[in-house]
């Protein structure tokens, strides 16, 4: 303890001086403590030092014991050393005569087998010489297991001798087995009634020889039987394409005739299927030579017949020997035929037959067909090889003329389509859409159908871009169906140049052909998709209908504007009216002008069937860009009238509410309300606009200028000078204003506001017209009338006070076109 806390703790226990009378005690207590403290400390240093002593001992005595263990385990080594010498010597005998005797039995047995191995062979050449093949084969099999035992003494000369001989023989064995066979198919099996049994004996010989023995057998009975085909089908008289149906029928014949001298044969030599095989690639090879060599273009009928008969003999052979393919039927077209003449059926025929069909896979014409050596295992039918396609994949190079056919078969029938279209929809239809849409898609769907039966590959490739051909030809037949503006000199004389005029069964057709569009558009990327499924892998990246949609949206989008033209060409007569209206005369202000009731009743008759004709989006693209055109124009067309006076512009001031409420039902009116939010706010934006303008002409002289600044931000001095034309001001004080103006510019800044206020519904960019934000109209609006308000009641002239007059008694009124302008 430190001095300063040991004199703390005295100054604690005695804090007083009459406790000083327990010093004494104190100190007897501290000094026990200290004895006591001092007694644990030597006890423990005690015990200490015993501790070390004890742990050396241990120690001490650990490593006497492992020097004792290290010591018995070399004398166990040695020991062991010892007794392991002593049982090599007892045993050295003992191995000896192991050896001798394990020597003695081998060659005991080797020369039985040798014994064994020589009367065998002797045996084999007797039996190979009397041709007892049943016998040989079983001897042939004890031969070649007793021979596997000798193959470590091949340097051996007996050994050596008696494997020449055995060679030898086995040589005779497959000669008279082969010069026997010679005989099959001749019809001296039917004569000697022991042939067929000695060949059914002489099989089990070959399958005793080698592997190769076999196949040669089978190979040479193939290239046999097939060489009468070859002569046949190689002469000048059948070696057409139109004769191709007797080949199969040849080789079916040849089958069913020889199938029960074949059965001598064994099951797992499958000849019939290894023939079948041989004569897939001939015929190929035949096939491709008569092809190649045709001088002129094949004719389709003839083409289509004969590659129709090749599918169906493939899919008989992929079902008889157990390929794959699954047979399936597919519903007949009784009209999906198209015109041409073959020798024995017509084109239309042929296909009623083969849209039954489902065709097999195709296999790529390049891959090595060639012989059955080198391919796999054909021991199992159907291992390895796939019939579907052997033969018919050599027409698919001269289908080209097929696909021309299909072209022009699908090109007559389009235009046949569009000539009886009327260009109307059934009564009571629910789809609005021209019956000729969904008639070309059944034509292609029947032309897919055809094609699919009979290959797909690079010929389905092929159809698919007559496909797409037709469709963009249809359009383009529907995109000229569209109303065209007037044209020539007439029409540029008249003002009538690019305006387009359409009653009402002209905006039928509009929507009927957006509809049909739309359908068109759809159908096609289905269309692709179906293709894409079914068609050989190696195409199915390529098939896509984009370009086509991307035609029918350019119809769509077209017609659409059309439509908006037609619409803004009846509005011509109502905005002519409305610039004729003597403005700068009126006398008093009444109900909305004659200009509002016709847009009024262009709108309330054409909007209701357009809103049930077309869908809800197209719709709303049509509103969208109807209101992004004639909201602008309202406001362009003021300037065009002449003269305003106050009276005037008040007039007109309620007729552009009007015109506004109107255009705000316009949603309504089509019964639908998708996008109707941002169609309303568009209108109200550009309608606004129109009012601040008339309220710009409205306000007096002195303050034009500022209450223009505010209302139109966005003004220009040219439009300024119009709004003074349009007041009637003379040049001397257009030009004072006019240069008060263009010096001070635009003083009154708008509030910033967020680009989703100042979006537009959708329009095209030709159309689009900067939009100034409502709220900043409004904010603007209330500031200029309240500072017009408070120069009316000096300043103002007779004209204005009589227009806040009007105001005032519009408070009062609950209803009415006027009182609307101020709950705007």
């Amino acid at each position: 303890m430190e001095k300063s806390s040991a004199i703390d703790y005295i100054n604690q226990m005695f804090p007083t001086e009459a406790s000083l009378s327990g010093v004494e005690p104190l100190m007897q207590k501290i000094h026990s403590e200290i004895r006591r403290v001092d007694a644990s400390i030597l006890a423990a240093v005690r015990q200490q030092s015993n501790s070390g002593t004890k742990a050396k001992e241990d120690l001490a005595a650990a490593t006497c014991a492992v020097e004792e263990l290290m010591y018995k385990i070399r004398e166990i080594k040695t020991k062991a050393e010892q007794s392991e010498t002593m049982v090599q010597e007892i045993c050295r005998d003992i191995k000896k005569l192991d050896f001798a005797k394990k020597h003695i039995t081998t060659t005991i047995t080797a020369l039985h087998r040798l014994t064994m191995l020589v009367s065998a062979v002797e045996q084999l050449q007797m039996m190979a010489s009397k041709r007892q093949y049943k016998e040989a084969a079983a001897q042939l099999e004890a031969v070649n297991q007793l021979c596997s035992h000798f193959d470590a003494y091949r340097d051996v000369p007996k050994i050596t001798e008696l494997r020449e001989k055995f060679k030898n023989i086995k040589q005779i064995l497959k000669s008279h087995v082969f010069s026997d066979f010679s005989s099959l198919g001749t019809g001296k099996e039917t004569e000697e009634t022991n042939l067929l049994r000695q060949l059914s004996d002489g099989c089990l010989v070959v399958d005793a020889l080698e592997p190769s023995v076999r196949e040669e057998l089978v190979k040479n009975f193939c290239n046999r039987e097939l060489t009468s085909y070859r002569q046949i089908f190689e002469g000048a008289e059948l070696a057409k394409l139109d004769k191709t149906e007797r080949r199969y029928a040849w080789i079916k014949r040849r089958l069913r005739t020889n199938e029960e001298i074949w059965k001598i044969f064994p099951p797992s030599w499958h000849v019939p299927y290894l023939l079948c095989i041989q004569f897939c690639k001939l015929t190929r090879t035949q096939l491709m030579e008569i092809l190649e060599n045709l001088k002129e273009k094949p004719d389709v009928g003839t083409l289509l017949l004969a590659l129709q008969r090749t599918l169906e003999f493939e899919e008989e052979l992929a079902e008889k020997f157990g390929a794959s393919a699954q047979s399936k039927e597919i519903t007949s077209d009784s009209d999906g035929g198209v015109k041409g003449q073959s020798n024995s059926q017509s084109v239309s025929e042929i296909r009623k037959k083969y849209e039954k069909k489902l065709a097999a896979h195709q296999i790529n014409g390049s891959k090595e067909r060639d012989g059955v050596d080198g391919q796999k295992d054909f021991s199992v039918p159907g291992a390895g090889f796939n019939f579907q396609g052997i033969i018919s994949s050599c027409f698919e190079p001269h289908l080209s003329v097929y696909v021309e056919l299909e072209e022009r078969t699908l090109m007559e029938n389009l235009e046949k389509l569009v000539q009886e279209e009327t260009w109307d929809t059934e009564e009571g239809s629910q789809t609005n859409i021209l019956s000729s849409s969904m008639q070309v898609f059944l034509i292609i769907r029947r032309s897919l159908k055809r094609c699919s039966a009979l290959t797909k590959n690079q010929t389905l490739f092929n159809l698919f871009k007559v496909f797409e051909k037709i469709l963009k030809a249809y359009a383009t037949k529907l995109f000229n169906r569209l109303p065209k503006g007037g044209t020539g000199l007439v029409a540029a004389a008249t003002g009538m140049d690019g305006q387009i005029k359409t009653s009402e069964r002209d905006e039928r057709l509009i929507c009927y052909i957006v509809n049909t569009a739309e359908y068109c558009q759809k159908t096609a990327g289905e269309l692709a998709d179906n293709i894409s499924n079914m068609i050989d892998p190696q195409f199915a990246g390529r098939v896509d209908m984009l370009e086509v949609q991307d035609e029918f949206k350019a119809v769509i989008v077209k017609a659409l504007v059309t439509l908006v033209l037609g619409l803004e060409a009846k509005f011509d007569a109502e905005m002519a009216a409305m610039t004729r209206v003597p403005w700068s005369s009126l006398e008093s202000v009444g109900d909305q002008s004659e200009y509002v009731n016709g847009i009024n009743t262009i709108i309330t008759t054409s909007i209701p069937a357009l809103g049930k004709l077309l869908s809800p989006i197209h719709f709303e693209f049509f509103v969208d860009k109807l209101a992004s055109s004639l909201s602008p124009r309202f406001y362009q067309n003021i300037f065009k009238c002449k003269q305003i006076s106050e009276t005037g512009a008040q007039q007109m001031l309620l007729d552009t509410q009007a015109v506004k409420t109107i255009l705000l039902e316009v949603p309504s009116l089509g019964r639908q309300t998708s996008g109707a939010a941002n169609y309303t706010k568009f209108v109200s934006r550009e309608m606004s606009k129109a009012e601040a303008l008339l309220k710009v002409i409205l306000s007096p002289i002195d303050s034009v200028a500022d209450t223009y600044r505010a209302l139109l931000p966005e003004g220009t001095p040219t439009e300024f000078q119009r709004i003074l034309e349009l007041k009637g001001l003379k040049k001397a004080d257009q030009q004072t204003i006019l240069d008060d103006f263009n010096k001070h510019g635009s003083s009154i800044k708008q509030p910033a506001v967020s680009s989703s206020s100042m979006a537009a519904p959708t329009a095209p960019a030709a159309l689009a017209i900067p939009i100034p934000s409502a709220s900043a109209v409004i904010v603007s609006r209330e500031d200029v009338l309240t500072r017009a308000a408070a120069l009316g009641r000096g300043a103002a002239t007779t004209g204005f006070k009589r227009f806040l007059a009007l105001t005032e008694a519009a408070k009062d009124r609950k209803d009415g076109p006027f009182r609307k302008l101020f709950n705007a």
